[in-house]
């Protein structure tokens, strides 16, 4: 196979590391051809707090997509999320120097360069431009000027900054990992490509991402990325409650989380039928759904509380005509859709469905959608050449010899 007809992309999440490697069809839509995920230890709330874990776990979700796959990946387009994430609007101006006045690809980066003028802390760096419109002679909306005559070319653009460090260290886990960084795609970007209608994105919507760690709000509106907050809550808080409650280990809380889990105490069933072991005590003791809902409930009320306060600051005290999109892991818990109406006063929520190319798991949903948005967008993006790293393996029990003996000689 032609490596380089294919796509990979790594979304290294709180919860686990996703990778996925997609083949472009001509009508579009990509054939995925492999997958591979690893529990995510190294990560809390977005952020890298153990380098090593973190690449291992990077590490081990390559190999399983390699695996799938049957070659080697050596490059990859990485997710970029997390609360150190923010935008900038900002717009560049240039006049448009071919002597026929006829835009070309070069007044396009011209203008982007342009965009990227902006005063940042020494803290902050520019990750990517965005482009959401051109403007010719004062003409807006335009999607794509080349080819078209003007003398004046603007760009509103949004600028995407991250605080040096969080970029930096996920940079060092994927190359020390054995993988090149081709480019970095905003999280709520890649998530639109496979949540969200193009109807949705124009009329007006806010994706929101209930994940592990972090919950991330994204309006969309005109078909473009408007708006974005994350905030620092997610699915681990409901776990640490249910562990903190019941009295058990938090891995059992996760599991059972995920199993029995309920939104709403109105909707889980009370007779007690679930078996758990509480920390400190070898005897097993039954449960209800109802029981488990009672540490859920409040949790969940407080995150649908925090993301209407988020969204009401960002202009909107009710949901645009599109209204509410739920995704993540923890937006697939029963009763979130009920609750979610209740707290935000509205019908116009849904859980957004994940069908794509025979994939249903929602775990990669991130992954996949980050796929078909470099699919759509690679003619704009600009892949950054960098030296091959290698895959971080300890040496083998003959190069250890070989070393041995060369010290000796010396």
């Amino acid at each position: 196979m032609n490596r380089r007809n294919f796509i990979v992309g790594i979304d290294v999440g709180t919860a686990e590391v996703r990778v996925g490697l997609g083949e472009p069809r001509p009508d579009g839509t990509l054939n995925i051809v492999g997958l591979g995920l690893s529990p995510s230890d190294g990560v809390r709330k977005g952020v890298i707090v153990d380098l090593e874990k973190t690449v291992e776990s990077v590490v081990s979700a390559v190999e399983e997509a390699e695996r799938m796959a049957g070659f080697k990946i050596d490059s990859a387009y990485v997710a970029l999320k997390g609360l150190n994430i923010e935008l900038i609007n900002n717009r560049g101006v240039v006049a448009v120097t071919s002597e026929d006045r006829e835009i070309r690809e070069e007044d396009l980066e011209r203008v982007m360069q342009a965009a990227r003028v902006v005063a940042l802390p020494t803290d902050r760096e520019i990750v990517d431009i965005i482009p959401r419109e051109y403007i010719v002679d004062g003409f807006e909306g335009i999607k794509d000027p080349v080819g078209m005559l003007g003398v004046r070319l603007e760009v509103d653009a949004q600028v995407v900054t991250s605080l040096i460090t969080s970029l930096h260290n996920l940079l060092r886990c994927v190359s020390r990992g054995g993988v090149t960084v081709n480019g970095l795609v905003l999280q709520a970007l890649a998530n639109a490509e496979v949540s969200l209608s193009a109807d949705e994105k124009e009329l007006g919507a806010f994706l929101v991402d209930i994940g592990g760690g972090t919950t991330e709000i994204a309006f969309f509106q005109n078909g473009k990325l408007e708006n974005l907050s994350v905030l620092p809550v997610g699915g681990d808080h409901i776990t640490t409650d249910l562990a903190a409650g019941l009295r058990i280990n938090y891995q059992s809380a996760e599991e059972l989380k995920k199993e029995y889990g309920t939104a709403m105490s109105s909707m889980a069933e009370s007779e007690p039928k679930i078996e758990i072991r509480t920390v400190g005590s070898n005897e097993l003791r039954l449960v209800s759904e109802r029981e488990l809902s009672s540490f859920i409930e409040p949790r969940v009320q407080e995150i649908f509380h925090i993301i209407r306060e988020e969204i009401t600051k960002m202009g909107w005290p009710y949901l645009p005509p599109a209204g509410m999109i739920m995704r993540g892991g923890v937006s697939s818990m029963r009763g979130m859709q009920e609750m979610a109406r209740v707290a935000l006063e509205s019908d116009q929520v849904r859980v957004a469905d994940f069908d794509v190319v025979g994939i249903k798991n929602p775990i990669y949903s991130t992954v996949i959608g980050l796929l078909y948005y470099v699919r759509r967008q690679q003619p704009r993006m600009h892949i950054q050449e960098r030296s091959k790293p290698a895959r971080k393996k300890g040496p083998g029990l003959w190069q250890r010899i070989k070393d041995w003996l060369t010290d000796i000689v010396d």
